[in-house]
């Protein structure tokens, strides 16, 4: 439990304020992309301090680094809530991001410690549940907050959310990392970096969660201005949207390990991506004919069913090659997809927000490419079973 809450900070920190993006816009007197452009600067916090912290846990264990992000966390919480402009926020979201990020790399990183081969598959489909349903139930929470509170006081929420984590985190988590295999050695890491991306299948990996985010980040810097802005919904209404869509997501997720346990994670990729190409190609020809918002809600839904279903695959290829260095390689795959969410936010922000056709076209988009990635570089034909090795004990057999 204490995991998969501190998996969830990250997507509560990025998402939770979705609902208030109107509020936004309303008390700074600013355009709707400006708004955007706090949401990807969140997320390049985010990614950037997967990259530190990951290594860093890797070389003096999962504890220490942990305690240090939370605290960063709290404190920028507190300064958004009193930031006196729109470009005071985003800065202190930036560090709000770098804050998050160790709760979702190191959470990722003591799966890994933990176990292997189809029992890390369906180790991290639970931890997907908080994963996968955390980007989605947080606008939920946002929105009901709203109803009692304004913008300001969701982030003074955010504070105390990771206040708790701190707590959980010194009563209940123990060290993980196993003794050895450079722990506590100095290791640059440069080094773990340079290993991990020396697999082919590990840098297909990458691009597949960029793709993967990608699409899911635009459904997300979107859906407010979609919904309430071009539908009319009201907060609430907008939540109840979220909260069917999160169905989907967890639906997706559970799904994903009976594939990947007796197929494979790669034939879960093979299916999952395929299904989500097709979504996205009618959500985007049903865009243009702008359709009843019923029929876009259906099609949100199923959409997020595929991101439920792709991320545990994802996560599973990735750290499953790379035992050795759980925590290089998960904040690498974190880092990846919040890069692509960082750079969807400001290029939908480019288009006025008068239908859903730039969200759907983007979605189309990482579709498409995720599928190129997985036949072009990961080539799942020729990629063997996860082996059941001693977790944490290092790298396994990576076949080119």
């Amino acid at each position: 439990m204490a995991l998969g809450l501190l998996t969830g900070l990250g997507p509560f920190t990025i998402d939770m304020y979705l609902p208030a993006f109107p509020q936004l816009r309303e008390d700074f007197g600013v355009p709707d992309g400006q708004v955007q452009l706090t949401l990807a600067a969140t997320t390049l916090g985010f990614a950037m301090g997967q990259l530190f912290v990951g290594p860093l846990s890797d070389r003096v264990g999962r504890r220490w680094p942990l305690l240090g992000a939370n605290l960063l966390h709290v404190a920028a919480s507190i300064g958004v809530s009193l930031a006196p402009n729109i470009e005071v926020l985003s800065l202190l979201r930036v560090f709000q991001g770098l804050g998050a990020a160790g709760g979702a790399v190191v959470a990722m990183a003591m799966i890994r410690d933990l176990f292997s081969g189809n029992q890390l598959i369906v180790a991290l489909s639970r931890l997907m549940l908080v994963m996968g349903a955390a980007p989605v139930v947080a606008p939920i929470v946002g929105s009901a907050l709203l109803t009692v509170i304004e913008w300001r006081g969701m982030f003074v929420v955010l504070a105390a959310y990771g206040a708790l984590m701190i707590v959980l985190q010194l009563v209940v988590l123990r060290e993980t990392r196993p003794r050895g295999q450079g722990l506590g050695t100095a290791e640059p890491f440069l080094r773990r970096y340079r290993r991990v991306l020396s697999d082919r299948v590990y840098v297909g990996v990458l691009l597949l969660a960029l793709a993967n985010w990608g699409g899911l980040f635009a459904y997300l810097a979107s859906a407010s201005l979609v919904l309430q802005g071009v539908y009319g919904f009201s907060e609430l209404q907008f939540g109840a949207v979220f909260a069917v869509c999160a169905i989907g997501v967890v639906a997706g997720s559970q799904v994903s390990p009976k594939i990947s346990t007796k197929f494979g994670p790669q034939t879960t990729l093979i299916v999952s991506t395929a299904y989500m190409l097709v979504v996205g190609v009618a959500m985007f020809a049903v865009s243009l004919a702008h359709p009843h918002v019923a029929v876009l809600i259906v099609l949100l839904f199923v959409y997020e069913f595929g991101l439920g279903l792709t991320t545990p695959a994802i996560q599973a290829l990735g750290l499953g090659r790379h035992g050795r260095d759980a925590g290089t390689a998960a904040s690498l795959i974190g880092a990846t997809g919040m890069l692509g969410a960082a750079a969807i936010g400001p290029i939908i922000g480019l288009f006025a927000v008068t239908s859903a056709i730039p969200m759907s076209g983007a979605i189309a988009i990482c579709a498409a490419l995720a599928i190129v990635v997985l036949w072009t570089i990961v080539r799942p034909r020729s990629i063997g079973p996860l082996p059941d090795e001693e977790p944490g004990t290092g790298p396994i057999n990576i076949r080119s």
